[in-house]
């Protein structure tokens, strides 16, 4: 199935788009930036929005249409989870099949100093209506905050004896996240704990398959909440006791 942005009509290729150029907010910036636009080989394009950053940066919103469309039956990608199961699911899950608690160890590790996306996961509270992995009963979950080294990380997950590690890293500024989540996972390997852990990452840039490519078990982005995590891990925790 051929497939193309949709705007007022099916298949009519509008899009927004929204950009900074390095000049002064005029008139002439805005002729650039439509300009510029069609330079990406958009057809039509209609500059919406003007705002000056500072005298010489302007950030602009652009309408605009494309031809171009894609075969979605070609796509090719897994999600994290199938069917998930709620919370108290998740519980008779654990309870019947792991049959003990299940330990979780989160943190956003390296520089990045934001903890929203961890603690929608974990915090009794969660977000959304949906709570974190302190509320369920059978899952052990240490929440260690942001600006955590990853040896730090591995070390609390060792002691804790965790079955499950949880990154979350929300600044994605020239690929730091890549390089921090990568880090990780070869620390884990040199110390010879990769099979020892489920490895999951999570963030609003992170997909399932990014993750898996950089040699997560599984990833999480937006849309994500404890529940789909927690069903993840209580299923991949039941693969490993069938091994």
């Amino acid at each position: 199935m051929q497939i193309k942005p949709y705007g007022d009509t099916l298949n009519d290729g509008a899009v927004q788009l929204s950009f900074t150029l390095p000049v002064k907010c005029s008139g002439k910036a805005a002729e650039a930036a439509r300009l510029y636009v069609l330079k990406l080989g958009f057809r039509t394009c209609q500059i919406v929005e003007a705002a000056p950053l500072s005298d010489e940066f302007t950030f602009f919103v652009a309408y605009a249409k494309t031809d171009a469309a894609l075969d979605y039956g070609k796509v090719e990608y897994t999600e994290a989870v199938g069917e998930t199961m709620t919370m108290d699911e998740v519980n008779e899950f654990i309870r019947k099949t792991i049959k003990r608690k299940v330990v979780v160890v989160g943190a956003c590790t390296g520089t990045d100093a934001h903890t929203v996306g961890i603690d929608a996961i974990m915090n009794m509270k969660g977000y959304n209506h949906h709570f974190g992995l302190e509320r369920y009963p059978l899952i052990d979950a240490h929440n260690l905050g942001a600006q955590v080294p990853n040896e730090k990380f591995i070390e609390f997950a060792r002691k804790a004896k965790a079955d499950a590690l949880l990154v979350s890293q929300v600044v994605t500024q020239k690929d730091v996240h890549v390089h921090n989540l990568t880090n990780l996972i070869e620390l884990l390997e040199a110390e010879k704990l990769r099979d020892k852990f489920i490895v999951i990452a999570g963030g609003p840039r992170m997909s399932n398959k990014l993750a898996v490519e950089l040699g997560y078990d599984a990833g999480f982005g937006f849309g994500a909440y404890a529940d789909h995590v927690a069903t993840f891990i209580a299923k991949k925790l039941e693969e490993k006791l069938k091994r």
